[in-house]
């Protein structure tokens, strides 16, 4: 039986950043995969959803052109040539990572792996071996939710990763769920050109980001054509020779030619011989500690099946943590400065507390707001949909929230985040020189406003 210091369980954003960094830290490291390389995230979530997205802002820009005094035809949509796009970008990706991860001398397993002691795991697949870790961890992720009462087919009712598979656009599309894949995919398909309905069962889509960013989004994905249900219940899709029948509850039918389930998904710690390890779990998720410990001690669990965010990033961040303490290095898990990021076009981020959220936190909150239209950048380049909002503690100036909706969203929520992460203050915002023109600016401005000293914004009025 082979021995390695460190098994690690899955090759997704999590597994393989902590196969990584055990490596880097002189261990021997068995890497376990039972499909590709890069998990959902790479090969059928992250990667391949932006791809599609990227394309579908290239056709709004272009829809764009003649406000830039720029004369062209309407953009054409061949999506065969784009679906193969995606698929090279993802290969020539898990390429590089799988060369990186032999770079780093990590053995990889292809198969499923499944505990048969606290210490050992069983590869069934491509690989049949049983092989043997000091220390494991676990990052067998997630996989798209079933819904029994209307199950994939992957032809006319798709999963988020059936969508992806797709080589030829349906003329509409009905999506349940309005949460951020939800919406990611309404709004790429809308511009290609597909009629969208979103039904939500909560009262707004993208509840999890707040009313602030929710109603500003539904104001843009309503210019654009897309048909929001919400306070809606499904009660079971019927597939027609058309296409799909979506009946709703006290609402009348949504017909559409393919339907897309976005509502949640399952955590895969079922069937990897937890119970053979000793390790518990609560409702599918493994608890942990905020070094990544299970309940059993050389045992660590990472990513989607501990329950805490369901982002990639934070995956492989708790991948290095867990590392670290499997080593002996101890390091410890903070969750106050997360960013998470949905990329619709405009694209939302957020990191730390919602307004509304900090006050439920008896946060004495102030909340400071400046919107991309006031900005010389945003209007030279025509993207000044949107907002930058600062939540922040009144007396100190702490910053404890940020939020984003407008263009290149996914790239400004970073200094906030390490604002955040820093403690900083809108004192030490207002005080850092921000370059001119740019759109970054609009934290520098909202700083401004927290402190009640506006620049390039109309100050309150007296009473």
């Amino acid at each position: 039986m082979q021995k390695f210091d460190v098994i690690v369980l899955g090759g997704g954003p999590g597994g393989y950043v902590a196969a990584i960094r055990a490596a880097q830290l002189n261990a021997t490291v068995a890497l376990v995969e039972a499909k590709e390389m890069g998990g959902t995230c790479l090969n059928r979530g992250c990667i391949p959803s932006k791809t599609l997205l990227a394309n579908a802002q290239l056709i709004h820009k272009i829809k764009q052109a003649d406000q830039y005094g720029i004369e062209v035809s309407q953009p054409k949509v061949n999506f065969p040539r784009m679906v193969e796009r995606k698929d090279n970008v993802v290969s020539g990706i898990r390429k590089s990572l799988t060369g990186l991860i032999e770079a780093n001398q990590i053995k990889i397993f292809k198969g499923f792996g499944k505990f048969s002691t606290p210490n050992t795991i069983k590869i069934m697949g491509e690989d049949n071996v049983e092989i043997h870790g000091t220390k494991i961890i676990i990052a067998t992720g997630s996989e798209p939710k079933d819904i029994q009462a209307f199950p994939f087919d992957h032809e006319k009712i798709l999963s988020s990763t059936s969508i992806l598979a797709l080589k030829k656009l349906p003329k509409s599309l009905a999506i349940i769920g309005g949460g951020y894949i939800g919406c990611e995919f309404a709004s790429c398909f809308a511009d290609y050109g597909v009629e969208i309905h979103i039904i939500e069962a909560m009262p707004s889509i993208i509840p999890l980001q707040g009313p602030d960013l929710s109603k500003s989004l539904t104001q843009v994905f309503e210019k654009k054509g897309i048909q929001i249900h919400t306070n809606v219940f499904v009660e079971g899709i019927d597939k027609t020779k058309e296409g799909v029948l979506v009946k709703l509850k006290d609402s009348p039918p949504v017909h559409a030619e393919m339907a897309l389930v976005a509502v949640g998904r399952t955590l895969n710690t079922d069937k990897i011989g937890l119970e053979q390890a000793g390790v518990i779990t609560d409702k599918g998720m493994i608890p942990v500690d905020d070094r990544l410990q299970t309940n059993v001690p050389g045992i660590y669990a990472i990513g989607d099946i501990t329950g805490k965010w369901m982002l990639a990033h934070v995956a492989s961040h708790q991948g290095i943590t867990a590392a670290n303490n499997a080593l002996g290095i101890p390091h410890r898990m903070h969750y106050n400065a997360v960013p998470a990021v949905v990329f619709t076009n405009p694209e939302i981020a957020t990191v730390g507390l919602l307004p509304h959220e900090a006050a439920e936190q008896k946060y004495d909150v102030k909340v400071s707001k400046y919107p991309f239209m006031a900005l010389g950048k945003s209007q030279a380049s025509l993207e000044t949909e949107g907002f930058v909002q600062i939540v922040s503690e009144s007396k100190s100036g702490l910053i404890i929230g940020a939020q984003v909706i407008g263009h290149e969203a996914s790239a400004l929520i970073a200094p906030l985040t390490l604002a955040i992460r820093c403690e900083l203050t809108v004192d030490d915002l207002a005080d850092t020189i921000h370059a001119h023109p740019t759109v970054a600016e609009a934290w520098l401005e909202a700083a401004l406003i927290a402190n009640d000293s506006p620049i390039h914004f109309p100050p309150k009025r007296k009473k």
